[in-house]
C-alpha cells in the first residue's frame, strides 16, 4: 500500500510539476528580470517524531541561490516534504571556503584538487562528498524533488540510503545522498575523485559524469551491499523545472555542454 501510494504522489508531483512549467514561460516572459531567492538557512518547522540515525539536515547548492519560479516552487515543495528537517543552502563562494577549511589536510588534500575543476557541477559533486562525509545528512541538487516525506523515507536502521537510476537497477545516482558521518563509501569516493582530478590527463574516461560524478560512486559501491530504493520511491529531478529555468541566467551552463578537455586545469 506505502508503495502504490508512493507512485501515486510520484505521477501527481509530475503533473502538478508540468503545470508550473507551462505557466512559468509566459511568466517569465512577461517579469523577465523577477527573481527569487533561496535562504541560507530554513530552521525545521516541526519537531520530528521518528528517529533517525542520518542527521536532519537537507543540503543544496547552485550557482546562485536568486532563482525562477520553478526553481522556487520546487525548493517550496521539498520545504513541504521536510518540515521536520533544517535546511541549508551553500553557494559557489561558501563552499570553496568550506572545502579550503575542512578538505585541505593530509586526509585527502581535496581542496587543492577542487580549485583543479573548472565546472560547477564537478566542483558541487566533490563538495557535496566531503560535506557529507563530515557532517551527514541528506544532499539534493536543485531540481531534485522528494515524492514522499524524507522523515518516513529514512528509517532508523539507515546508515546511509542510496537511489538507483536506471530502469534496470543497475546505476546508482548522486542527485540524492543520505548518510551519516564518516561513511568509509564517502571517504572512497572522495579519494578515487582526487585520483581523478590529479591523473584526468591518463584517464581513459573523461567528462563530469566520468571523473567527479555517478561513475565514481557506481565504481565505489560496485558489490557493496547497501540500502538503496528506486528513484521514484524516494527523489525524482525535473519534475518542477528543466534547464531552460534553472539556467535561465547561466545560458549553456550545464555541465552537459563543458567540453571534457574543459573540465580539469591541467
Amino acid at each position: 500500500m506505502n508503495t502504490l501510494l508512493r507512485m501515486v504522489s510520484n505521477r501527481f508531483i509530475r503533473l502538478v510539476g508540468n503545470l508550473v512549467k507551462v505557466v512559468s514561460y509566459p511568466f517569465h516572459f512577461l517579469m523577465h528580470d523577477l527573481r527569487f531567492t533561496i535562504p541560507e538557512f530554513s530552521k525545521a518547522k516541526l519537531k520530528s517524531k521518528n528517529a533517525s540515525a542520518i542527521p536532519k539536515v537537507i543540503w543544496q547548492t547552485n550557482y546562485s541561490s536568486r532563482c525562477t519560479l520553478p526553481i522556487y516552487v520546487n525548493y517550496l515543495f521539498n520545504r513541504l516534504m521536510s518540515l521536520d528537517y533544517d535546511y541549508r543552502y551553500v553557494s559557489t563562494e561558501s563552499r570553496e571556503l568550506y572545502m579550503k577549511e575542512y578538505a585541505s589536510s593530509d586526509a585527502y588534500y581535496a581542496y587543492y584538487a577542487y580549485l583543479k575543476l573548472n565546472d560547477g557541477a564537478a566542483q558541487a559533486d566533490l563538495w557535496r562528498m566531503v560535506n557529507l562525509y563530515n557532517n551527514g545528512g541528506v544532499y539534493m541538487d536543485i531540481d531534485a524533488t522528494l515524492v514522499w516525506p524524507i522523515s518516513l523515507i529514512l528509517k532508523e536502521k539507515y546508515d546511509a540510503l542510496y537511489i538507483k537510476y536506471k530502469k534496470n537497477d543497475a546505476e546508482f545516482t548522486n542527485f540524492f545522498l543520505a548518510t551519516t558521518a564518516k561513511n568509509t563509501h564517502y571517504k572512497s569516493v572522495i579519494n578515487k575523485i582526487v585520483f581523478n582530478i590529479n591523473g584526468y590527463k591518463g584517464l581513459k574516461k573523461k567528462g563530469v559524469y566520468n571523473t567527479t560524478g555517478p561513475a565514481v560512486l557506481n565504481e565505489i559501491l560496485d558489490g557493496q551491499e547497501v540500502h538503496s530504493l528506486r528513484r521514484g520511491y524516494v527523489c525524482i529531478q525535473g519534475a518542477f523545472t528543466n534547464e531552460y529555468f534553472q539556467y535561465l541566467d547561466k545560458p549553456r551552463g550545464k555541465w552537459t555542454h563543458k567540453h571534457e578537455d574543459d573540465v580539469v586545469k591541467c
